[in-house]
């Protein structure tokens, strides 16, 4: 086994520290790792950060620079430079424990998996956010309580891929370069292929939040964008599912109606379960309006102080 550690990066010098450092301390590798740092930025911003860095025995540190920005160009450069027979994705606000990688390991050799995920847990960097439980439930990612085939997938930080498993050609989809949704389409393709998705419950990540992300301003567009998910899936394919596509749809209008109201009224009130109500009804709209697309990367982060930046 071999295996090419992937971060794909955008202006965050910290994150990415904090990232490479847990990389580089990982325990329990007995495989070569190539770790692979794909900067996103236009200007190249990390690459000093990178050059000044050297990994431990066991490692190597590639920089890749690609300019086009969109998370997809980025996750399509790395793989095309990606020598190891498994792809293990870290994203550059994550922080791994020095036994993640072992366990992630474990998990697929112990299923025989395709795809291996692995639960993240919230760090909110805001000591006073508002709707605290609910940020951090809305930036951890939760499975079952046990490690195991799984029926259903999650977002592509904290995975580790089989490459012979992943589809020819351009295995992220670059017309979602802004939007984002570009590894639920992948992993969508995958399941319906057949590969076998694995859950390791004891590999989890720490995700970091900056204070401009723990706002209703910031989850509830991510909570639309998420909600469209499984309408888009159903008109991605290349057989189009109209049908399925239409019960989605109608699925989204009596949830964003539904939990529309209810939210409104305990917002107003000033009750905590707010956030988590409209979260419902943000993803409901997304079902309905799954055709309008909004942009969280790519040209999107170009922008002056962009949002959750």
């Amino acid at each position: 086994m071999t295996i090419s550690l992937i971060i794909p990066t955008f202006r965050r010098p910290q994150g990415l520290k904090t990232a490479l450092a847990s990389v580089f301390s990982q325990t329990g590798v007995t495989v070569p790792v190539q770790v692979i740092v794909c900067d996103n930025s236009p200007e190249g911003s990390a690459r000093d950060q990178v050059a000044a860095l050297t990994p431990p025995d066991g490692q190597t540190l590639v920089y890749l620079h690609e300019p086009s920005p969109g998370v997809a160009n980025a996750r399509n450069t790395a793989l095309n430079a990606a020598t190891g027979e498994f792809i293990l994705f870290l994203d550059d606000d994550e922080e791994a424990p020095a036994d993640w990688a072992s366990k992630m390991i474990a998990a697929q050799k112990a299923y025989d998996a395709d795809v291996v995920f692995g639960p993240v847990t919230a760090r909110l960097l805001s000591p006073s956010a508002q709707f605290r439980p609910y940020f951090e439930a809305f930036f951890s990612r939760f499975g079952p309580s046990e490690s195991g085939p799984i029926p259903d997938y999650y977002g592509c930080g904290n995975s580790l891929l089989r490459r012979a498993a992943l589809p020819e050609g351009e295995v992220f989809d670059t017309n979602r370069n802004n939007c984002g949704g570009e590894d639920d389409k992948l992993f969508y393709g995958m399941r319906a292929a057949g590969k076998k998705m694995v859950w390791a419950a004891d590999a989890f990540v720490w995700e970091d939040v900056p204070e401009s992300r723990s706002t209703l301003n910031y989850t509830l567009p991510r909570a639309f964008a998420y909600g469209q998910g499984p309408s888009t899936s159903a008109m991605a394919g290349e057989i189009k599912k109209p049908f399925t596509c239409a019960y989605w749809m109608l699925n989204g209008l009596v949830q964003a109606t539904v939990f529309g109201g209810a939210g409104v009224a305990l917002y107003a009130t000033g009750s905590k379960a707010a956030a988590r109500i409209l979260d419902k009804a943000a993803r409901g709209a997304g079902k309905l309006i799954w055709f309008h697309k909004l942009g969280f990367y790519g040209t999107a982060l170009l922008k002056p102080n962009p949002a959750g930046r």
